[in-house]
């Protein structure tokens, strides 16, 4: 693993979603394992499903169960989502440090977004209940690619809509997933390390640095509003 944790300039920092700027573990749990019953599967450890965060639905159900089975996965990603749509906003819980770290971006002259395999709208559900929806300028979910992480997709569609160049951007996830589809896109990554995911995990990648918490982050950056005119 490359590492550089030195002061970098930026324009836009993006963000997975899933225990990058939330915990949404909870309501994983309670999705997954409603769909896994409703396929007649036995429901899954709490910790293994917590291993699957982030992931896209079919891959999920893969680790879960040990076999890629296409007819199961259209299934399972039917039965997830229309139980997510009862309880997963309810059950995700915004990480406390998230307000005062976009707020210090902003101060940057930093754009934001966020870049995830979450749907689009129960995030925007999710930001609304804490007042954050203004806090990004573009929102990239599962339903608005074609393909999910690690293809560089979603992350080449936000960069687009930010008006900003890969080489002006950093991509903040706390999954190995996310470290692929940042190289595959051209964009610096910083790991952040609130999922289940350790130093080691981002062996064989690139990273521009490592956080132990998101309030690191505006330290690691330093904007346009920061440079001397």
């Amino acid at each position: 693993m490359a590492e550089r944790n030195s002061t970098m300039l930026v324009r836009a920092a993006v963000f997975d979603f899933d225990l990058t700027l939330a915990d949404s573990t909870a309501g994983v749990i309670e999705c997954v394992n409603h769909a896994l019953l409703g396929l007649g599967l036995a429901p899954a450890e709490p910790s293994a499903i917590r291993q699957t965060v982030g992931l896209s639905l079919p891959r999920t159900l893969e680790m879960l169960i040990g076999v890629s089975d296409l007819e199961r996965a259209s299934e399972f990603y039917q039965r997830f989502v229309e139980r997510a749509d009862q309880v997963m906003a309810d059950l995700t819980v915004m990480f406390p440090e998230v307000p005062e770290t976009l707020s210090k971006l902003r101060a940057l002259g930093i754009r934001t977004a966020i870049v995830s395999t979450k749907f689009r709208y129960r995030i925007q559900s999710i930001l609304a209940r804490e007042s954050l929806v203004k806090a990004f300028d573009v929102i990239v979910g599962g339903e608005d690619v074609t393909q999910h992480k690690p293809d560089p997709e979603g992350l080449i569609s936000a960069l687009g809509r930010l008006g900003v160049e890969a080489a002006d951007a950093v991509y903040v996830g706390d999954h190995p997933v996310d470290a692929e589809a940042a190289a595959r896109a051209g964009i610096r990554f910083i790991a952040v390390l609130t999922g289940t995911s350790r130093l080691g995990d981002f062996s064989g990648h690139e990273v521009a640095g490592v956080l132990s918490s998101l309030s690191e982050l505006p330290g690691a950056l330093r904007g346009p509003a920061s440079m001397p005119q």
